[in-house]
């Protein structure tokens, strides 16, 4: 059990941002799953938005969610427990790209997107390079058949969009939501790095507000339409 205030400070905590996440898991995954579908998850934090979900939907599979944060662990396991979900979600304390790499029919996370020169940031762990997408890159480049992802606007979404299409991938579902510039993308270093993106038409933002985006990309052979020019214009048009 977590008992200090301390050890809560350490794991990521944004409701607002966290209830998206688990709004589009079962919008564009779970509420699709008809069969034992097996899912894994990069960077689980608390486990709220998959809990949530699965509290919510009658998702019948399992997921594997892989944490490298043992208090973030620690906390997910106990609210996994209380909630009785033992038997469809699993924590492995341990980071993904450690491990061979698990079958899967989704890969889903939200994955760090805080652009920054180098990760001497408040919340190391959230840093995703130096535009912003570089772990989500990462994430493609392992070529699972489905991949629900979080996007935002200030982190080069349009570089994000081309590297899919090299990578086989089309934009088959997305959510979008407005959000306010939080603790962490307010943090001086981070902001300074978005407001150089944005110069370089790489970041798109409206005063405080920037839009983040749940993306399902499947591979093309198995995609019904493309929609990767309907979300860069609403995007673009911020």
């Amino acid at each position: 059990m977590i008992t200090s205030s301390k050890s809560l400070k350490d794991i990521f905590f944004c409701p607002e941002e966290s209830n998206f996440y688990s709004h589009c898991l079962e919008t564009l995954v779970l509420n699709k799953c008809v069969n034992s579908e097996s899912i894994i998850e990069l960077g689980s934090g608390d486990g709220s938005p998959v809990i949530n979900s699965l509290l919510r939907t009658n998702f019948n599979g399992i997921v594997h969610g892989f944490e490298m944060n043992p208090l973030s662990c620690e906390a997910a396991e106990a609210k996994i427990e209380e909630y009785g979900l033992s038997d469809k979600y699993i924590i492995h304390n341990k980071s993904f790209f450690d491990s061979s790499k698990p079958q899967a029919d989704y890969l889903i996370s939200n994955p760090p997107y805080l652009p920054a020169l180098d990760n001497k940031i408040h919340q190391p762990l959230l840093h995703g390079g130096i535009d912003g997408i570089t772990l989500t890159k990462q994430l493609l480049s392992l070529d699972y058949e489905n991949a629900l992802l979080m996007v935002s606007s200030y982190s080069n979404p349009e570089g994000l969009i081309d590297y899919t299409i090299t990578k086989g991938y089309c934009i088959a579902n997305f959510v979008i939501t407005p959000l306010a510039f939080g603790y962490y993308s307010s943090e001086p270093k981070v902001k300074n790095r978005i407001e150089e993106l944005r110069k370089n038409n790489m970041a798109f933002y409206s005063e405080h507000i920037y839009l983040l985006a749940g993306v399902l990309f499947t591979k093309q052979d198995k995609c019904k339409v493309n929609l990767s020019s309907e979300l860069l214009k609403l995007i673009t048009a911020l």
